[in-house]
């Protein structure tokens, strides 16, 4: 008896310290993605540039998939068990976060395009209002994966050639009449205006479904991948590319996509003419579009802009810009060895330019930026940089604009005013580029903001337990149901079952109760196809991982009402009735979390709006006023993150409890320092009185969510109550198969 309960208290006591080294190391992942949150608020990159995934906290039930399944690291991260945006900027729409979440509480949406002058107005069909069967597709659209514009390509064509078939009947009676135009007759169904990724899907699908149609572009196959630097990944996902089949890796170089464009285009023998530079596209006769270039004009019934976004290089405008050392792009950093080299600008093409450059042999590679740091980078590439400028291969010059450049050299100015000479063998500009906007407005494309439709406001959907409770019920009244109709079997006493007539049929080894049984062991191991989904070592299973998890709730219950009737009413203390009484425990453990998992959390997180609210309210209103010389605002702030952060990080559980029984004290103690100090530098009362005001507010808001967190950890250990009797329940059910089978049980 002494040896057992020594070994308790050392499993209980190693217990304890695992468990709380675990929540040190979740507070302290959540203290630095609030960090990470709050300084890429300061920087900006928590605003979308398009794209962003929209969370429903009621549904999210904090597992981490959406974060593990996004390729661009830092979009999304846990805050108090839930999913949360922290750099909205690094999104460029791959969706995978929406699909990949089990519950269905992500969507991918639009962030607030209404005053955004670079976002052409277009219908659901990608077509322009203002000129019917002109249609954009592509990076022209806004969007730039490659796999989007695939899939812009495709939708074009399939919407032009469903208009063509619904038109066919109609031109044949004109024929017919003799009252055909020659321009018309010479018409394509569809003219595609580049051959980048978009312009390529168009003119496969458009020779898939048989329209006549024609490809013009200006330079080179490709489009904009065409002039990536060498070697550059393209990320992508797989995507089915018509007459071709499914691209199924998640990354390409470029070299690799440009071959793919390529042998397409010769495999299949599209109509591609090179060398036409697209003008505009005029309405003409018999209500036809004629697309001009600067060549040739070519009629149609339809029109895909397939044109990208980058247009002609823009340039800084100074001296010395002509020198023939200033480039705007690169398309092999191998080529640049032992130079000292300036790279202008502060965008993903400009680090990844940077970053390659600075790879080479004897290369000195410098950035000047017209801002205090980069805020839009992909993580890849901010990791990149970080570690190069750390490692002393790139030096980095931040609030500099170029203001001339000389043939040995290139001077910058600061924007405190101060100039700096680099000596400089090469000029690296990249500062975006004119997109082809005024083109496009001439063919009667509109960048008008209030014209587009407003989204739909996003809203909370609920739990989404409705449904599958409604199933539940239905599958518990059925059984319910079996039950009442052999009520005098199953209310028999083990005795007398045996002389009853459907004995041979429901006992657990009968015919029915058998395959009952069966059915339960299967639904079981059914039921944990979901943890191997989700795991991501097992992607190859088919199916969306919200259907697994839809399943995973379904085969839990089935299994269970299954058993229920296969021990006949009757489970004893025996392996497979330990069994089924783990698969209860299951079922229920997973239904209790399953609610409050996304209630508690929820309540955590906006708590922490609600900080985040203070604190802007106190930056605005610190900015009202002039301090001058004084440090109240200073001290304020100051104050307020002390109140952040000891309410929020610092100390046990039961520090946190002792610290809100003593916090009021402390608080006016320090409020009263703080007002002395406003007075003593003659700060108007109203101004003293509204940041003390929000000063209380954040530390009584800080502590709430605070105490939020520590019920959320409290409540998070269901998760693993879950799984150990999970992998208890299906020891168990093993173990009853394995003993049935040996001592012939199921066939007695």
């Amino acid at each position: 008896m002494s040896w057992a309960l020594l070994g308790l208290l050392v499993a209980a006591l190693t217990a304890a310290v695992l468990a709380l080294w675990s929540r040190r190391g979740d507070l302290a992942a959540t203290e630095r993605v609030l960090t990470e949150r709050r300084l890429a608020k300061e920087t900006g990159s928590h605003r979308a540039r398009l794209q962003y995934p929209e969370i429903d906290l009621s549904r999210c039930i904090g597992c981490g998939t959406c974060v593990k399944a996004c390729p661009e690291d830092g979009v999304l991260e846990l805050v108090h068990g839930q999913a949360a945006v922290v750099h909205g900027a690094r999104c460029v729409g791959h969706g995978r976060c929406a699909a990949e979440c089990p519950v269905g509480a992500i969507a991918l949406t639009l962030g607030d395009i209404s005053e955004r002058r670079d976002i052409p107005v277009l219908s659901e069909t990608l077509e322009s209002p203002h000129t019917p069967g002109l249609f954009l597709a592509g990076e022209v659209t806004g969007y730039a994966l490659v796999r989007t514009a695939i899939t812009h390509g495709v939708a074009v064509a399939d919407e032009v050639s469903r208009r063509t078939l619904a038109n066919v009947a109609a031109r044949k009676r004109t024929r017919s009449g003799g009252g055909v135009a020659v321009a018309e007759a010479d018409a394509f169904d569809l003219v595609i205006v580049g051959a980048g990724p978009a312009g390529i899907a168009c003119s496969l699908r458009a020779k898939e479904l048989g329209l006549t149609f024609v490809t013009l572009e200006q330079d080179e196959i490709g489009g904009t991948v065409a002039k990536y630097p060498r070697r550059k990944l393209v990320m992508t996902q797989p995507v089915d590319l018509p007459l071709y089949g499914r691209l199924k890796r998640t990354s390409y170089s470029k070299e690799e996509l440009v071959e793919l464009w390529h042998e397409v285009v010769r495999t299949h023998q599209l109509p591609l003419r090179t060398g036409q530079e697209f003008v505009a596209v005029e309405r003409g006769e018999d209500d036809l579009l004629m697309v001009r270039t600067k060549t040739s004009t070519v009629p149609t019934r339809n029109v895909c802009l397939a044109l990208g976004r980058r247009g002609t290089p823009r340039k800084l405008g100074v001296p010395g810009e002509e020198l023939p050392k200033v480039a705007y792009s690169l398309l092999d950093a191998h080529s640049y060895n032992d130079r000292r080299i300036l790279v202008v600008g502060g965008g993903d093409s400009a680090i990844e330019a940077a970053l390659g450059l600075a790879e080479q042999p004897g290369n000195r590679v410098s950035i000047s930026y017209r801002k205090q740091a980069f805020f839009r980078l992909k993580s890849r590439n901010d990791a990149r940089l970080r570690a190069a400028i750390e490692a002393g291969e790139l030096e980095v010059h931040f609030e500099t604009g170029v203001e001339h450049i000389a043939e040995d050299h290139v001077r910058l100015k600061h924007e405190s005013g101060n100039t700096l000479d680099v000596p400089n063998d090469e000029v690296f500009v990249f500062a975006g580029g004119t997109p082809p906007f005024e083109v496009l407005e001439k063919s009667g494309v509109s960048f008008d903001g209030t014209e587009r439709r407003p989204a739909p406001p996003f809203a909370e959907r609920g739990t989404g337990l409705l449904g599958a409770l409604t199933v539940a019920l239905v599958c518990v009244l059925a059984a319910a149901g079996w039950i009442a109709l052999h009520a005098d079997y199953y209310r028999a006493s083990a005795s007398v079952r045996t002389t009853h007539p459907d004995h041979a049929l429901l006992r657990p080894t009968g015919t029915i109760g058998l395959w009952l049984g069966v059915a339960a062991g299967v639904l079981v191991f059914v039921n944990l196809f979901y943890l191997a989904r989700r795991s991501g070592r097992f992607a190859w299973i088919r199916g969306t991982l919200q259907h697994w998890m839809t399943s995973h709730v379904a085969t839990g219950i089935l299994a269970l009402l299954f058993a229920i009737v296969h021990s006949a009413m009757d489970p004893r203390h025996t392996v497979g009735g330990h069994a089924l009484a783990a698969l209860g425990i299951l079922i229920v453990t997973g239904a209790i979390g399953r609610y409050f998992y996304s209630y508690v959390p929820r309540a955590a997180n906006g708590r922490e709006l609600a900080l985040d609210e203070v604190h802007t309210r106190l930056a605005a209103i610190i900015s009202e006023w002039d301090r001058g010389s004084g440090t109240f605002g200073t001290s304020v702030r100051n104050e307020v993150q002390r109140f952040v952060s000891e309410s929020h990080w610092h100390g046990s559980f039961f520090a946190r409890v002792r610290s809100l029984i003593t916090s009021e004290r402390r608080l006016r103690k320090t409020l009263t320092a703080l007002r002395v100090q406003g007075h003593t530098e003659g700060v108007a009362r109203d101004h003293v009185n509204a940041l003390l005001k929000l000063a209380r507010q954040a530390q009584r808001t800080a502590l709430m969510a605070a105490h939020y967190e520590d019920l959320r950890a409290l409540m998070a250990s269901w998760r693993y109550f879950h799984r150990w009797v999970a992998l208890g329940m299906v020891l168990l059910v093993v173990l009853h198969v394995v003993s049935a089978l040996r001592y012939g049980q199921l066939f007695e």
